[in-house]
């Protein structure tokens, strides 16, 4: 989930190989070279550079970041040979040396194949409302291959070619989000070209926005899953958007927070108020006038306790506490009843933190600060499909 320190340089390459595919999209869009499916420009080669792979094979890694300084060299010589001219012909000559001398990678690690949807993002925003949209399509769609719990165990799994994947497993995590909505709509085959269908494609009984919400849904019973199986989010999860109200002020999305570390409280029990964090009441509908007044901020809404409840793995959310840091990835749950926080309620941890002592120092007695300052120190560094997040 979050990159070591020794591998920030890794981090740093992926966004850019990152940044240089979603500017050349860009540019081609603007030229009116590229064309759009399903409302955003599609990615027009068969192939694209793979920063999961990259994150996997570290020495591939090394091997293309020194073939891009090597690369970066030579069109340097080049351009000194332009405006240089006494000693073009060393700089012409040293133009091939430094493209032999290269370490370039294995082409099977940096490119992998790609959908014209690879690099399009979801317009939803992974909100609670699309969450709740998702659970009924994917019931009417999806859970007599997949199973209720994602698992891949529907009624129908035994009977095709092909096992469903688990998608509270690490392969729906691996996928670009965009990737994730070319095989909904156009379904996937076991080989690129003429291999046999493991999955149909819903185009026709879904559109984009449908596929979407699908996706949202799929990410948070993904995360609950996890959540009960291993007893953490293996996988980092973000906290789902919903409209909030505070005092008289009018409603707002809670994205406009970003930035801040947000506690959510399910139920009717509000916790003191603490200014490291801003704090949100979470109610149904039908809970009374008297609950929602005892708090400055609450969400009211069925969607988004429903949502919350499939994230954190559970069918009793009243009195469960979640917290987000100030990225919007969700990294702490305090079970109901509990007294305070300990380092157990971090359940979205970094890799360079499992199964060690955390080096961040806090003092005992304020255990939500010791949480917050570990939380801080370990930011996420999640990198889906290649991309970073």
């Amino acid at each position: 989930m979050n990159s070591t320190p020794e591998a920030d340089w890794l981090n740093l390459l992926i966004g850019l190989l990152q940044g240089a595919q979603l500017q050349l999209l860009r540019v081609l869009d603007a030229l009116g070279l590229a064309q759009h499916v399903h409302g955003q420009p599609a990615w027009p080669w068969a192939r694209r550079l793979s920063g999961e792979n990259l994150l996997i094979d570290l020495g591939q890694a090394r091997s293309l970041a020194w073939t891009l300084v090597f690369v970066a060299m030579a069109v340097l010589a080049l351009l000194l040979a332009l405006f240089w001219r006494r000693p073009r012909f060393y700089f012409l000559a040293l133009v091939p040396m430094l493209l032999i001398a290269a370490p370039w990678p294995e082409a099977h690690v940096v490119l992998v194949r790609a959908t014209p949807a690879s690099f399009q993002s979801s317009p939803t925003g992974f909100t609670a409302a699309s969450i709740a949209r998702g659970r009924g399509l994917y019931e009417q769609n999806c859970v007599a291959c997949h199973g209720a719990d994602g698992k891949g165990e529907g009624p129908l799994a035994a009977s095709l070619a092909v096992w469903p994947p688990n998608l509270s497993g690490p392969l729906l995590w691996r996928r670009a989000d965009g990737d994730l909505l070319w095989r909904i709509l156009h379904g996937t085959r076991a080989a690129p070209q003429g291999g046999n269908i493991t999955m149909p494609g819903f185009a026709g009984k879904l559109d984009e926005a449908d596929a979407w919400a699908l996706i949202d849904y799929m990410k948070a019973l993904g995360a609950g899953q996890s959540l009960r199986a291993l007893g953490s989010w293996p996988q980092p999860i973000g906290l789902p958007d919903m409209v909030v109200r505070c005092g008289a002020q009018p409603p707002r999305p809670l994205a406009s927070w970003r930035g801040q570390r947000v506690r959510i409280v399910a139920g009717d029990a509000m916790p003191t108020e603490d200014p490291r964090l801003m704090t949100v009441l979470l109610v149904q509908p039908s809970s009374p006038a008297s609950t929602m007044a005892a708090a400055d901020c609450v969400a009211e809404s069925a969607a988004a306790w429903e949502a919350l409840a499939l994230i954190a793995g559970t069918d009793r959310l009243a009195g469960v506490q979640l917290i987000a840091d100030r990225d919007g990835w969700l990294r702490a749950r305090g079970e109901p009843g509990k007294a305070g926080w300990s380092d157990d309620d971090l359940i979205c941890r970094s890799e360079r933190a499992t199964g060690a002592a955390s080096d961040v120092a806090a003092p005992p007695a304020d255990g939500l600060g010791a949480l917050i300052a570990r939380m801080d120190a370990e930011p996420v560094r999640f990198v889906k499909g290649g991309f970073i997040h």
